[in-house]
């Protein structure tokens, strides 16, 4: 019988998945057969974790979660792979009881619906997904689903401050942010040709197609076609930006005048003035120097049939 390892953040959405563990562990038992269970509280977990269930011959992980657990997963899995080239690979699924969920949005996931949930990991099947990297003064790091910089980071910092959150959170953040938050000189090449120099809000470099709570800052972003969306909202007036916000949530703000648009399996962003405020997946990082890379098939993760 197929084993499952379950990576379990029980902290994950305010402590919402530590308690829907009880209620949903029998219907996993149910739906993917023998599970063996780990209990994670801290991202450096998931490495020990994994390399436990490859020397059993475990192929198939599956987490509850947030993003910020399919972050520490997806860089887990990458660095195993790249040290075990030989062996079987993983097989991902992320059953999503985070803040954010925005993978899980972008996926089609039942997200609202444990239940429905973890009926669609079990009737989901494996594809070679492309994965993101980011390479910057300090090393390098892996991300599923959007990296962005500029306001993002702010945003992130912000998230991080809040004992509780909401489904509102993010958009209070981000709005905050907007206010506050000064537009970065950035010089950004596009698979090694200029693209774009001057103040700009944010960038995202999207594999995924939704963040921040909802936002489909990259509505046309693929996982399997060694690309990334890259949208930029270019330095200009705050009213022009929070007035035509809304539009962000429905996927309709690539016309705005103030955004463009690209692909690029490589992007390299500058900042003149120093380090950079940026996220991946939802985690805060500084630095400068950034170059995003797509990793092509990268990883087998679930998907719908």
């Amino acid at each position: 019988m197929t084993q499952t390892l379950i990576i379990l953040n029980p902290h994950a959405g305010n402590g919402r998945a530590g308690r829907l563990w009880r209620e949903v562990e029998p219907l996993l038992w149910e739906q993917l057969g023998e599970l063996i269970i780990a209990v994670t509280e801290h991202p450096e977990d998931v490495a020990h974790q994994l390399d436990k269930a490859q020397a059993v011959g475990v192929t198939r992980i599956v987490s509850i979660g947030g993003d910020g657990t399919n972050h520490a997963l997806i860089n887990a899995l990458a660095e195993l792979n790249a040290r075990s080239p030989d062996a079987l690979p993983m097989i991902y699924g992320n059953l999503p009881i985070g803040t954010g969920q925005d993978w899980a949005r972008g996926q089609g996931v039942p997200y609202h619906d444990l239940k429905a949930a973890a009926r669609w990991i079990a009737a989901a099947k494996p594809r070679a997904t492309d994965i993101g990297k980011l390479t910057h003064q300090k090393g390098h790091e892996y991300f599923l689903n959007i990296a962005s910089a500029g306001i993002g980071g702010s945003v992130v910092e912000r998230i991080e401050r809040l004992k509780t959150r909401h489904s509102w959170s993010f958009l209070m953040a981000t709005v905050q942010a907007l206010i506050s938050h000064d537009p970065q000189v950035m010089e950004i090449t596009l698979d090694g040709k200029p693209w774009y120099e001057g103040r700009a809000y944010a960038v995202a470099i999207a594999n995924g197609t939704t963040f921040g709570h909802g936002m489909k800052i990259a509505p046309n972003a693929q996982q399997q076609d060694g690309l990334f969306d890259v949208v930029l909202v270019e330095g200009g007036s705050r009213l022009r930006i929070l007035a035509a916000f809304h539009q962000v949530y429905q996927g309709t703000h690539l016309t705005h005048p103030l955004v463009r648009s690209a692909r690029a399996a490589e992007v390299q962003i500058r900042s003149p003035l120093g380090a950079l405020g940026l996220e991946l997946d939802g985690e805060p990082v500084r630095a400068s120097d950034l170059t995003f890379r797509v990793q092509p098939g990268l990883l087998q993760i679930l998907h719908a049939n």
